[in-house]
């Protein structure tokens, strides 16, 4: 699993949405989260975090900026592209998470969703990586 230092940016329009994200991390042990209101916000995170940002978890519908749209702009960015990224949708149309594994999605959780299912997703997405 991510070490429990790993700087995780929590991107969401729903402060209720960040808040319950950020406390399912706390309760997994992580202590070193930020968090952010839409895309646009989550990218000026990342450049000023200066690659510091270990783990992104983020909404899929923001306003400004979705989480797609700052997938696709992580995954096109050398200093990004290899950021894991989980994506968290109200959705779950087959071509919806086509289009998100196609832009290179880490892993996908559909809301409503408790902090154990968010453990096995982040659990699985590090296997993935360690691999």
């Amino acid at each position: 699993m991510f070490s429990t230092e790993t700087k995780i940016l929590v991107v969401d329009d729903m402060m209720t949405m960040r808040k319950l994200v950020s406390r399912a991390c706390k309760i997994m042990g992580f202590t070193n989260i930020v968090e952010a209101a839409d895309g646009l916000k989550a990218w000026q995170v990342l450049n000023d975090e200066g690659g510091r940002i270990q783990l992104v978890i983020c909404d899929w519908n923001m306003p400004n900026c979705s989480g797609l749209e700052l997938l696709k702009k992580v995954r096109a960015d050398d200093n990004y592209k290899d950021l894991p990224f989980v994506l968290l949708t109200a959705e779950s149309e087959e071509a919806q998470v086509k289009e998100a594994i196609i832009a290179g999605v880490d892993n996908y959780i559909t809301k409503p969703f408790s902090p154990d299912v968010l453990k096995k997703k982040l659990e699985a997405v590090y296997k993935k990586r360690a691999a």
